[in-house]
C-alpha cells in the first residue's frame, strides 16, 4: 500500500506543473495582493516613516539582549531563508541568533534631492509602482518584482541600465545601518565612507542593513524599444559592445542568445510618447507571450522590429516567466489558453517553489540544473559564448551590459579590469545561465567548478545568489578582501558576530531544499 507522503512525493514529481497550477499559483496570488494592499496603504497614509526609528530602536535592543546575554552564537536576520532568490537554503540560519529586521516600506521621496528613502526588504515591484505613479524611477531596476533592496545591495543587481549608472549598489546615496556594537550608524561617500563602499556584495557580515537612500531619474510614459536579431557570434558580439559602449543614445541595451551564432540584440530609448513608426505593445498583460518567445520571433522572421513598451512593462517583462525557467516548471504555460486563464497569476512564489521539491527532483536540479550569473570583462564576452556553448550548450544566455565603478579609492570586491597594457576598461557584461543544459553526459559536480576557474582566469565575478563550488582560496583570487578584512578586525564585536561571506555562500553556508526541511524536522 503507497503511504500518503510516497503518493504526495509522486505527484509534486512527477506533475509538478499541475500541482504549481492548482496550489502554488492561487496561494502566490493571495500572498501578492495582500501584500500590494498592505504596502500602498502605508505609503499612502505615511505611517512608514513615523515607524522606523521604532524598528530601527528595537533592532538595537535585540542586539543589547545579544551581548548581555554572552555573544555567544553568530547572528543572522530572522527572514525566512526560505525567501531568497537563490536555488539553496541558508543552512546557517539553524544555528545563528534571528534579529527581526521586518522593515518593508517606502519612507520619503525627496524630489529636491533626487532620492527615495527605502527600507531593506522593500521589493522592486513595490518601489516601481510607487515611484512610476509619481513621474520617477530608480536608474536601474532588476527586472523580478519579488527582488528587494537589501538583497540587491548585500548580493548585487544589475539591469541593460547598468551600462550607464552601473550596479544598483552604484545607484545608492546612502546606507544605514545597526552594527554587531549596536550602533545605529549612516554611511554614505562622505561620512563613514570606508564602511559605505564595502557594504555592497558583504551578505550582512558588517551590519544590519536597516534603510538606504536610492538616486532617482524622471521617468517617461514608454521605452522605444528596437529588435535587431543576428546570425554569427561575431555579429552578436560587434552588435552588443557597440550598442552597449553608446551611454548617449541608448537608454537600455539587452541581448537574448538562443545558441552560439543566433541571438536578437534590443536598445531601448525613453519616450513620451509612442509615434507611428511601431505599435505599442503592453509586454507586461498577463495574456501576452513570454517575452523571451515573443523576441525570439525576430529571429525566426528574420526582420529588424520596433515597439513602444510601457516604462513599467518593460521594467517587469522577465517576472511572469522568471527569464525562461518557468517553461521548466509549467511547460503550458506559454499556451494561448492557458495564459488566458492563469496568466495573471504567474509567476509562482520562488519559496513555495524550493519548499515543495522532492528528493527525485533535487538529484536532478543538483546535476542538470543551472542558475549562474558570470560578471565578465565585455571584451571577453565572445570567448564566454563560446566557454558555456562547448561546456553547457545552455540557452537562452541572458546578455546585460554594466559600468563596474571603482570603490572612490578604496579596496573593495569589486573594482575595474585592467587591461594588459594597463588601461582601464569598466564596462562588463552579465552573462546569465538559467535552465538545463543539453550537453551530452553534462553534471554539474564538474561543470560549475571549471566554469569558476574559467571566470578567474577572465578576470570576471560570480554572483553570490548562485550555487558556490569555490574553496575559500579561490574565493578570495575571485574577490579581493583587502578593505573588507581590515574592516571587520576594527569593527566591535563584528568578526564575533557575523561570519565571512563565503562561509554564508559557500556549501557549507547553504543545503538544497529537502536537506533544510529534513534538518528543520529534526529541530
Amino acid at each position: 500500500m503507497i503511504k500518503p507522503e510516497q503518493l504526495f512525493e509522486h505527484l509534486l514529481t512527477h506533475y509538478r506543473g499541475i500541482f504549481a497550477t492548482l496550489f502554488l499559483l492561487p496561494v502566490s496570488a493571495v500572498h501578492g495582493a495582500y501584500a500590494g494592499i498592505r504596502n500602498a496603504l502605508a505609503f499612502r497614509l505615511n505611517s512608514a516613516p513615523a515607524k522606523h526609528d521604532a524598528k530601527v530602536e528595537a533592532v538595537i535592543r535585540q542586539i543589547e539582549d545579544w551581548k548581555n546575554q554572552g555573544a555567544k552564537q553568530k547572528l543572522c536576520t530572522a527572514r525566512s531563508g526560505w525567501k531568497t532568490m537563490s536555488e539553496m537554503v541558508p543552512k546557517y540560519k539553524l544555528s545563528h541568533r534571528k534579529i527581526a529586521v521586518d522593515m518593508y516600506d517606502l519612507l520619503e521621496i525627496d524630489e529636491q534631492r533626487g532620492i527615495v528613502r527605502v527600507e531593506p526588504l522593500a521589493t522592486m515591484g513595490q518601489i516601481s509602482r510607487s515611484l512610476i505613479s509619481q513621474g520617477w524611477t530608480l536608474p536601474v531596476v532588476p527586472e523580478l518584482d519579488s527582488l528587494t533592496v537589501g538583497g540587491l545591495i548585500m548580493g548585487f543587481g544589475v539591469e541593460t541600465s547598468s551600462h550607464k549608472y552601473g550596479l544598483f549598489q552604484h545607484i545608492c546615496e546612502s546606507f544605514e545601518i545597526v552594527t554587531a556594537e549596536g550602533k545605529r550608524l549612516k554611511c554614505s561617500a562622505s561620512e563613514n565612507a570606508e564602511l559605505f563602499y564595502q557594504i555592497p556584495w558583504s551578505h550582512g557580515t558588517l551590519g544590519f542593513l536597516v534603510a538606504a537612500e536610492l538616486q532617482i531619474i524622471p521617468v517617461k510614459k514608454y521605452i522605444r524599444l528596437s529588435y535587431r536579431p543576428v546570425y554569427s557570434l561575431d555579429e552578436m558580439v560587434s552588435v552588443f559592445e557597440q550598442a552597449s559602449r553608446d551611454t548617449d543614445n541608448n537608454d537600455f541595451v539587452e541581448g537574448l542568445v538562443y545558441d552560439r551564432d543566433r541571438a536578437v540584440i534590443m536598445v531601448g530609448k525613453f519616450v513620451d510618447a509612442a509615434c507611428p513608426d511601431g505599435p505599442v505593445n503592453a509586454v507586461g498583460r498577463w495574456y501576452k507571450p513570454w517575452f523571451y518567445k515573443h523576441v525570439e520571433s525576430h529571429l525566426e522572421h528574420g526582420k529588424e522590429g520596433l515597439e513602444y513598451i510601457p516604462v513599467r512593462d518593460y521594467f517587469h517583462r522577465h517576472t511572469r516567466s522568471y527569464f525562461w525557467t518557468m517553461e521548466e516548471i509549467i511547460p503550458f504555460g506559454n499556451h494561448p489558453v492557458f495564459r488566458a486563464l492563469l496568466g495573471w497569476a504567474l509567476p509562482p512564489r520562488i519559496e513555495l517553489l524550493k519548499y515543495t521539491e522532492t528528493q527525485t527532483t533535487r538529484r536532478l536540479r543538483e546535476k542538470f540544473h543551472v542558475v549562474q550569473d558570470m560578471l565578465m570583462p565585455i571584451r571577453h564576452l565572445k570567448p564566454s559564448i563560446d566557454y558555456f556553448d562547448k561546456h553547457f550548450r545552455l540557452y537562452p544566455l541572458w546578455l546585460s551590459p554594466m559600468a563596474i565603478k571603482d570603490n572612490g579609492g578604496q579596496p573593495g570586491f569589486v573594482h575595474p579590469f585592467r587591461t594588459e597594457e594597463g588601461a582601464v576598461d569598466e564596462m562588463y557584461v552579465d552573462i546569465g545561465a538559467y535552465g538545463t543544459p543539453r550537453k551530452a553526459d553534462f553534471d554539474n559536480a564538474s561543470a560549475l567548478p571549471l566554469l569558476e576557474k574559467f571566470v578567474i582566469e577572465q578576470h570576471g565575478y560570480q554572483a553570490l545568489y548562485a550555487r558556490t563550488c569555490m574553496d575559500r582560496k579561490q574565493f578570495r583570487m575571485m574577490f579581493d578582501h583587502a578593505g573588507y578584512d581590515q574592516l571587520r578586525a576594527r569593527l566591535p564585536y563584528c568578526r564575533q558576530a557575523f561570519d565571512e561571506v563565503y562561509d554564508k555562500v559557500s556549501s557549507t553556508g547553504r543545503v538544497s531544499p529537502v536537506e533544510m526541511r529534513q534538518l528543520e524536522k529534526a529541530g
